[in-house]
């Protein structure tokens, strides 16, 4: 397969700058895959597994919401976290659901629902992406 530019970008760093022959990634509409000379595309990714494989093979991350683009000149993903699968602290991921999982069940805390559903959405993501690498 040809190469193109990937750049995977969080708030904190550039967490993947080189060449990629496809990756599998999350929208709002469901997984699609990226070839090089994909059409010029931009939508809004969810938080799941994102699939990058290159000359050396295939790695799966963990990504938060965030929005891709494609150009002529590459893929840029723009997302608030970004995780390799051998970087995922399990134990951390299953202690983030459960907090979440509480915040949704009480009642009383309802202004705090739309926060606790990402960090569910982003827990289970890291916790499954995990699961897949051991």
């Amino acid at each position: 397969m040809k190469p193109y530019k990937l750049k995977i970008v969080t708030p904190e760093k550039i967490f993947f700058d080189g060449e990629a022959e496809q990756i599998t990634i999350r929208t709002t509409e469901g997984d699609i895959g990226i070839l090089a000379n994909h059409i010029k595309y931009v939508c809004n990714i969810v938080a799941g597994p994102l699939k990058v494989k290159d000359s050396s093979g295939e790695r799966e991350a963990a990504l938060s919401e965030g929005i891709l683009k494609v150009s002529d000149e590459g893929v840029t993903v723009l997302v608030s976290t970004a995780e390799w699968a051998d970087e995922i602290d399990l134990e951390r991921a299953e202690r983030a659901k459960q907090k979440a999982e509480d915040i949704l069940s009480d009642k009383s805390r309802s202004d705090e629902f739309d926060r606790a559903e990402i960090k569910l959405k982003r827990a289970l993501t890291r916790i499954s992406v995990s699961k897949r690498y051991l």
